[in-house]
């Protein structure tokens, strides 16, 4: 069996002492020994390869507890506005994919930021003027809002007499028609009418998503929105050896749907494959604060700062979460939580508490994802409860989209309870990161650079400087917290002998740096295998 041995570098080993080494052997596809180059040397005997690191930073392989690299990868292979800076870019760059894709007859893209629009919101005319007459549906970066043009919303039937549906919102213009936006549930009035992406194109983009990963040295992952589509892809993918990630599916709970679609969800959970496993079940509570969706305990406010009545949307009656939560949990399935204002959060607590009363404690290991706002009453009650806090911290800054179209929304105490990093680590929670990619970018340096400084750059403007964590803390969240939350803790997360030989190896070490955004991923290795070197 092959022995490689990874010499003259600096290992954080990531252990709860967050010890240093210098070397480490992988034999097979596991880690055979940590320690100094000399100990690592003799130990893997001659005849094995030797990787200098020259002092380079080796770690564990991070792992992102909350990612989308389906719709990633989808994204990257149709209209991708990723690269887009504002609105004139966004729609010369819808220009120039439809000229080049003229046998496309519905374009379909994603990754437009709400800043670059009047009020967050792109109109319907822009997408007129270049789409030649074709239906056209691009979804916002975040995935809570839809862009369509005025033939998409013709044939989804969508006029001034439709009616917002109880989970979502239609922009309107002034005579009530629609603007062109559409707000979480009333995408689906498009969605439905628009092709779905075939079996072909959800393998090549979940391979697309996955290497889009392991470039960032991403080793394993919880999806955090798999349906039967997606669980197929992951299952044909795996069968053949393609998927290479170790991968936590989190099942989408349908909320138009009740306890009957449980039955369904189990039978799914029961079809692991390889490194796939899905059982977790995604129970998305709320929306986002951009679009006033978000589910909050206070009235969110008007451009005066007064009260306007709306405290965004329950996506799942509140009446019915706790059991819901408790018949999954009875089930032996985790929940993934997408709770991203104080009310969704609060609500998230108490179905796990109900469940925890219901069924006893368990190592099912339940998290809530986002926890944009969270009341100080309910952070202290993550760790009595064994909730862990998945949290995202590339938004944790003084980025538009916060600072121009939320803050400026919400009251006071909202305000001051945004992304509280540093006070859920105070209270023992169990932290785990996640990109949330293709909302925001899968670079995990960068994300921790965000969650050490809470600033978009070197020297500046700082978010709720209080509330930052240390990169130890951080780096222990990308690897052991999320293995962690992904069930991946007995044998990835950490380097000790005998786990999974998951590493990454980045150019420079991020401890020695004021700011780490910059630390480049050289190598990613999964289960022994290189699966990303960057080019010199």
């Amino acid at each position: 069996m092959k022995t490689r041995c990874f010499v003259n570098g600096s290992v954080w080993v990531g252990n709860a002492a967050r010890s240093r080494a210098e070397a480490i052997a992988v034999e097979g596809d596991r880690i055979l020994v940590v320690g100094s180059s000399t100990d690592v040397l003799d130990r893997a005997g001659p005849g094995s390869e030797v990787v200098d690191l020259g002092g380079r930073f080796l770690c564990p392989g991070f792992q992102d507890a909350h990612v989308h690299p389906v719709q990633g990868g989808l994204q990257t292979l149709a209209c991708d506005l990723s690269g887009a800076h504002d609105r004139q870019s966004a729609v010369a760059h819808i220009a120039e994919y439809v000229a080049a894709h003229p046998d496309i007859e519905f374009v379909l893209g994603a990754g437009w930021l709400y800043p670059w629009f009047e009020g967050g919101n792109p109109s319907a005319a822009d997408l007129d003027a270049v789409t030649a007459g074709k239906p056209a549906y691009l979804i916002g970066a975040d995935g809570h809002s839809g862009w369509a043009n005025t033939a998409a919303l013709a044939i989804a039937g969508i006029d001034a007499s439709t009616a917002d549906p109880s989970d979502g919102r239609i922009e309107r213009r002034s005579d009530g028609g629609p603007q062109g936006t559409l707000h979480e549930g009333a995408m689906e009035l498009v969605e439905r009418v628009a092709p779905d992406p075939t079996p072909v194109q959800l393998r090549a983009g979940l391979l697309a998503g996955q290497q889009t990963l392991f470039a960032a040295g991403v080793t394993a992952w919880q999806d955090a929105w798999v349906s039967e589509a997606t669980h197929e892809a992951y299952i044909a993918l795996a069968g053949s050896g393609e998927l290479k990630a170790s991968v936590r599916g989190a099942v989408w709970w349908d909320r138009e749907r009740g306890l009957e679609q449980l039955d369904e969800i189990i039978e799914l959970s029961l079809q692991t494959a390889g490194r796939y496993v899905p059982k977790t079940v995604k129970l998305m509570l709320d929306g986002v604060c951009e679009n006033y969706t978000a589910a909050l305990l206070a009235d969110y406010t008007d451009a005066t700062g007064a009260p306007t009545g709306n405290r965004g949307l329950d996506f799942i009656d509140p009446g019915e979460l706790p059991g819901i939560v408790t018949a999954i949990d009875a089930a032996g399935l985790q929940c993934h939580f997408h709770a991203l204002g104080d009310r969704a959060v609060r609500q998230a607590l108490d179905a796990v508490a109900a469940a925890r009363t219901a069924n006893g404690w368990n190592e099912l290991r339940p998290h809530l994802a986002h926890l944009q706002v969270v009341h100080p009453d309910d952070v202290v009650r993550f760790r009595p409860l064994g909730a862990s806090a998945n949290i995202q911290p590339l938004w944790a800054c003084p980025e538009p989209a916060l600072m121009d179209l939320t803050l400026p929304y919400l009251q006071e105490e909202q305000q001051a309870h945004h992304y509280p990093f540093a006070s859920l680590e105070n209270s023992g929670a169990v932290m785990a990161m996640g990109s949330d990619w293709p909302v925001s970018s899968p670079d995990v340096m960068a994300q921790a650079a965000v969650a050490v400084n809470r600033s978009v750059e070197p020297g500046g403007e700082r978010f709720l400087p209080d509330q930052r964590l240390g990169l130890g803390t951080v780096l222990a969240a990308f690897t052991a917290g999320s293995a962690y939350v992904n069930h991946l803790d007995h044998e990835t997360g950490t380097l000790a002998p005998g786990f999974r030989a998951d590493i990454v190896i980045l150019d420079q070490d991020p401890f020695s740096l004021a700011w780490c955004g910059d630390v480049a991923v050289d190598m990613t290795v999964v289960g022994g295998e290189t699966v990303y070197q960057r080019s010199s």
